[in-house]
């Protein structure tokens, strides 16, 4: 009877990461229902709800032990939708319609760069450095895009055109990081199980305070720290390889005698 218990609860466990993949696909597709209904105050936090689920899956299927190929392409796939599509299709319906001969193409670059992105992805999770991602992960970049819309869901009219300019530029700058080669922190090396400081605990519980209190400016203000983070590793990384080594042993704290 133990047995029959444990193998009932090993095969309802490993459902668990595929049944948040599917919340994942389901909360992206609903968000281009949404999308074409004009309800953007809706469409956007359904596209952020979807992120926070494919954080959980593979999480929980690593916690579980219930990693598999079948679920990494689940994975892979809904996320297509859910961070490919959906944002894609949220940014040009707010903001890009506005320029329709620029727009569409720059919505469609965003898509076809999430896509590669994700193709890569699949293809070297295995040879590199699990701490770091290679290029803006697509989920962060569809949170990018939902942030401000969650900031600003009135779609700009055809008088405020800047703002459809600066949404296609971002689109585009987002495509374009998602098949760059900036190292990007994964956090997977964050054990939950392991014991905190307690300022890492303060500083956790002031995060959910802030969105809490104000949700619009602190998940903006989250998702834009961790787009620039890639490319401001990488230009602090630059400027130091073009130091002398002197110049940089010079920085280094010197041992006291």
């Amino acid at each position: 009877m133990t047995l029959e218990r444990n193998g009932h609860f090993r095969r309802g466990t490993s459902l668990l990461p595929s049944l948040f993949t599917t919340g994942n696909l389901f909360l992206g597709f609903w968000s281009i229902v949404k999308t074409l209904d004009g309800k953007f105050e809706t469409a956007a936090p359904l596209i952020g709800g979807a992120v926070v689920l494919d954080m959980l899956d593979g999480r929980i299927a690593r916690l579980t032990g219930t990693q598999s190929e079948f679920g990494a392409q689940l994975d892979s796939l809904a996320d297509a939708v859910s961070f490919g599509v959906a944002p894609a299709l949220l940014a040009y319906v707010w903001a890009l319609a506005l320029v329709p001969r620029a727009g569409w193409p720059a919505a469609f670059l965003f898509l076809v760069c999430g896509v590669m992105r994700l193709a890569r992805f699949n293809v070297q999770h295995n040879v590199v450095d699990s701490r770091y991602f290679v290029g803006l992960p697509i989920p962060a970049a569809a949170a990018q895009v939902a942030a401000i819309v969650f900031v600003i869901p009135e779609p700009p009219s055809p008088a405020d055109r800047w703002q459809a300019t600066a949404m296609l530029v971002l689109v585009v700058v987002l495509g374009f990081l998602m098949v760059s080669t900036f190292r990007y922190r994964s956090f997977k090396s964050f054990d939950l199980r392991r014991r905190r400081s307690y300022m890492t605990v303060l500083g956790v519980a002031l995060l959910f305070l802030l969105v809490a209190a104000h949700p619009e400016a602190t998940l903006l203000a989250v998702t834009t720290l961790y787009t620039v983070s890639g490319p401001l590793a990488w230009a602090i990384g630059w400027q130091r390889r073009r130091e002398p080594p002197s110049a940089v042993a010079a920085k280094e704290p010197q041992p006291v005698p």
